[in-house]
């Protein structure tokens, strides 16, 4: 009954859909393109068996590069396919995997659409990075015997209250999974207080991204383009921080000879985050425009995709973006694995593990607000003993953590038999 009331809901939310997506497309045309999937139509299938692993947008996407060359690895005759939510994660699959893997927005969760998506492909197991549960998804890979695995999974306090309010639904979900490996024993604690069975605690698979070395070598690149002055990152900003991290630097770290670099989280907004730059005064430059950094140029805008290591690893000083307002907070595995010195605000729900133990061995310090943040960028940006303790620090917090991969593998092994 549960999942009946939530099968309707869908249905009546789908009109609402279609104009969202019009709505998005009007900053984003990719919006526009591929609609057949999300209704349950595909215009290709692989012939080769398939693996199919789901990643929602660009975070989940890029956790998911340990995971897939172990799957290639484990299963190397086998596709694998990948289903998104956003045109940016599918862009990202692309950017990172290019024609090793096919990909598609997974359709709207109704119980007709997602029994197309399962008898099209023919999934030999399903993976869903993170947490994201799909009733009728999990009821129909059930029912065709397609044995479906959370992993990666997280759950915050806030998202689990936000499940707990559909008891029966989300315990249903829960249960209809074949395998779920939890990022830390918080998350499985939140998950089998929903109702979730057996949950193994895997860790967390971001710690096991190691910079590809194109990617170092870009950063090499980006570096000498900046020249010989320091260089903090602004990295995944979420609307509303760019406004207040220039305001603040104009304010608190006016004559600082440092580049200013920002990489928002979303490309449609990477024309925003420059207007609000230049209206400042700031004079600005693109890394879209592939050239060297003038002397006078205060503000880099990192409007590329799949750069973010290099851009890590290019910098002295690294930010983590949605955690100056309350979103949560970005990945900030990436930067302690370049050995990155961390700054992070106060909204970290997302990582919550991970940034405690960042900021308790070293490597990462928190900021109370965009002055705060400015203040104590200047004073590492002179502070080189401080800056290498922390780079050191990260790194070593990243070691600790690797070998997610690996007990993830087993678990869906385990229950693919």
């Amino acid at each position: 009954m549960a999942r009946l009331v939530y099968t309707l809901a869908v249905l009546a939310l789908l009109p609402w859909a279609v104009l969202h997506l019009l709505w998005r497309a009007r900053r984003q045309p990719e919006y526009l393109r591929h609609w057949g999937e999300r209704f349950g139509f595909f215009a290709t299938a692989s012939p080769a068996p398939t693996l199919w692993l789901h990643a929602v947008s660009v975070g989940e996407t890029r956790a998911a590069q340990p995971l897939v060359a172990a799957l290639h690895e484990r299963y190397p005759g086998h596709r694998i396919l990948f289903t998104h939510m956003t045109p940016t994660g599918r862009a990202t699959s692309e950017a990172l995997f290019g024609d090793d893997v096919e990909r598609i927005y997974l359709p709207y969760d109704t119980p007709w659409a997602m029994r197309r998506f399962l008898r099209h492909y023919r999934p030999a197991f399903g993976l869903i990075m993170e947490t994201e549960l799909w009733p009728n998804l999990i009821a129909a890979c059930r029912d065709a015997g397609v044995p479906l695995c959370l992993v990666n999974a997280r759950l915050s306090q806030r998202s689990a209250t936000r499940y707990a309010a559909f008891p029966a639904l989300t315990r249903e979900a829960l249960q209809g999974l074949a395998a779920i490996g939890a990022q830390s024993a918080e998350d499985a604690t939140r998950l089998g207080a929903l109702g979730a069975r057996g949950v193994t605690v895997t860790g967390n698979i971001k710690f096991d991204i190691e910079a590809p070395p194109a990617q170092l070598e870009l950063a090499r690149a980006l570096r000498a383009r900046c020249g010989s002055r320091p260089v903090w990152l602004a990295a995944s900003t979420r609307e509303g921080e760019e406004a207040l991290i220039l305001d603040a630097w104009k304010r608190v770290g006016a004559g600082n000879a440092a580049l200013l670099v920002i990489v928002p989280r979303h490309p449609q907004r990477f024309d925003e985050v420059a207007r609000l730059a230049t209206e400042r005064g700031f004079a600005l430059q693109r890394r879209s425009e592939d050239a060297a950094v003038a002397a006078t140029t205060q503000v880099l805008l990192g409007d590329s995709m799949g750069e973010m290591f290099a851009f890590y690893a290019a910098t002295d000083i690294a930010f983590i973006g949605g955690s100056l307002l309350d979103f949560g907070s970005q990945n900030l595995i990436e930067a302690a694995a370049c050995g990155t010195p961390i700054l992070i605000g106060p909204s970290t729900r997302n990582f919550a593990e991970a940034a405690r133990e960042a900021i308790a061995c070293g490597a990462a310090r928190t900021i109370a607000d965009a002055d705060d943040l400015v203040r104590q960028v200047r004073d590492l940006l002179s502070a080189a003993e401080a800056r290498q303790a922390m780079g050191a620090a990260g790194r070593a917090f990243a070691a600790r953590h690797r070998g997610a991969t690996a007990l993830t593998l087993e678990l869906i092994t385990a229950a693919a038999r």
